[in-house]
């Protein structure tokens, strides 16, 4: 059985179609790209498999537990973590407690162990936060731990999303257009990295993307999207290759 099966995923927006009979097996360990045009439904397919949406249509399962219905913390317990195009930290909190927050669907202790600070509590809050660490010195951050996430670079800002996301302790991890606003430099530093965390994690990922340079590189296969329909599946050299990817992308150039 795949990790994800998602089948016949199709979602209407009133009368305007956004997703249609979206189909997609995610084995174990895979890294996946989904790409398509600006408005051909990418992040739509995120929103339905995540619960922000309800689709219209169609059936999303991991490891064979039907998810549409569930609310998104209810799917991110179960094991499915995402990041977002737009960076959504809390830009008022620290870097470590960014990351200590996502725990927090998972915490054991009660609401009265956690007003009376009882030994249960201080016991778990510590080692949320030893992993919390843990995490941060996997994507070079330590020494950021006790600044605002607001005064990181955008390079780093990014690193900390994805980080809290791993804090969720997800089987499959989904990157919402992860090189947005980076230069080339973060480009290069950002493909190790997802390679890393693939390897380090034991994740299958899947990703979003405009920047062809990252898709190409990293992702063992390439669905594309237009106008909320699949019209190419394949191989990253299937993929450069298909007249009907290079008509949607307006040109070779996009490759």
């Amino acid at each position: 059985m795949p990790l994800l099966q998602i089948k016949h995923l199709t979602h209407f927006f009133g009368g305007l179609r956004a997703v249609y009979d979206y189909n997609l097996d995610l084995e174990k360990g895979e890294i996946v790209g989904l790409i398509g045009p600006n408005g051909a439904g990418k992040t739509t397919v995120f929103n339905l498999v995540t619960g922000a949406y309800k689709p219209s249509e169609g059936e999303v399962r991991l490891n064979g537990d039907n998810l549409v219905g569930l609310q998104p913390h209810q799917i991110t317990t179960k094991g499915i973590a995402r990041t977002f195009q737009t960076i959504r930290l809390w830009n008022e909190l620290t870097v470590l407690d960014n990351i200590r927050i996502a725990h927090a669907s998972r915490i054991k202790y009660s609401l009265p162990d956690s007003i009376l600070h009882g030994q249960r509590y201080q016991k778990e809050e510590k080692d949320i936060k030893e992993q919390a660490l843990k995490l941060l010195a996997v994507f070079g951050l330590e020494g950021n731990a006790r600044e605002l996430a607001k005064n990181l670079p955008y390079g780093a800002q990014r690193r900390i999303e994805i980080a809290r996301a791993l804090a969720t302790e997800p089987q499959i991890l989904l990157l919402d257009e992860p090189a947005a606003g980076m230069n080339p430099g973060e480009i290069g530093e950002l493909m190790a990295l997802i390679r890393q965390i693939r390897e380090e994690f034991d994740l299958t990922i899947w990703l979003i993307e405009h920047q062809m340079r990252v898709i190409m590189n990293i992702c063992e296969r390439i669905k594309v999207v237009d106008f909320g329909e699949t019209i190419a599946e394949g191989t990253p050299t299937e993929i450069q290759n298909n007249p009907r990817v290079v008509e949607a992308y307006l040109g070779e150039e996009a490759f």
